[in-house]
């Protein structure tokens, strides 16, 4: 039987948070907070409380900084200064977990990008703007009902249907 560190899927995030980083490209000079570079077997990475705006660059770095960078399944950028959802997340299909809380995102619409991530279970985006908006999580939930957490809530049986009344009104508007 192999222990945490051994498999892929359990071990330690690749751990960039509070490093005081702006750019995707300062992720290869500045050393993680848990363990050595490079690369590390794991499917999860902390990129939270930074400085960071834009996420130009993320899958050449992350080709230096992981194993299977195609495999990530775990992506922490709470608490940046993100105003958009990067296309460039939806890159990495294998998703499951997306945290985004903490931005300044101010469009709801920035959601749809999202729509391709297969895998994608777990989402958080409180503490956007675009969390003020009425009809907030019946929209997310409408583009994203394969969720089953949004914000730390688990998603109940009246938010799927709040959503799939939002996918009737959404497709009215069209």
């Amino acid at each position: 039987m192999l222990s945490w560190g051994e498999r892929p899927e359990l071990a330690s995030p690749l751990d960039f948070s509070f490093c005081c980083i702006s750019s995707i490209k300062e992720l290869l000079r500045v050393q993680p907070r848990a363990g050595p570079l490079p690369p590390q077997p794991t499917h999860a990475l902390r990129l939270n409380n930074n400085s960071l705006e834009a996420l130009g660059g993320l899958p050449p770095t992350l080709e230096q900084l992981l194993v299977t960078p195609a495999q990530l399944h775990w992506l922490d950028l709470s608490f940046n200064r993100l105003t958009a959802i990067d296309p460039v997340l939806t890159t990495f299909r294998a998703l499951r977990s997306l945290q985004l809380h903490g931005n300044s995102i101010s469009s709801l619409a920035e959601v749809d990008k999202l729509g391709v991530l297969p895998q994608l279970r777990r989402l958080t985006l409180h503490g956007n703007p675009m969390e003020e908006q009425r009809g907030y999580r019946s929209y997310v939930l409408s583009l994203l009902p394969h969720l089953t957490s949004l914000d730390f809530s688990g998603v109940t049986k009246q938010d799927r249907e709040d959503a799939a009344n939002a996918r009737l009104q959404h497709g009215k508007k069209k």
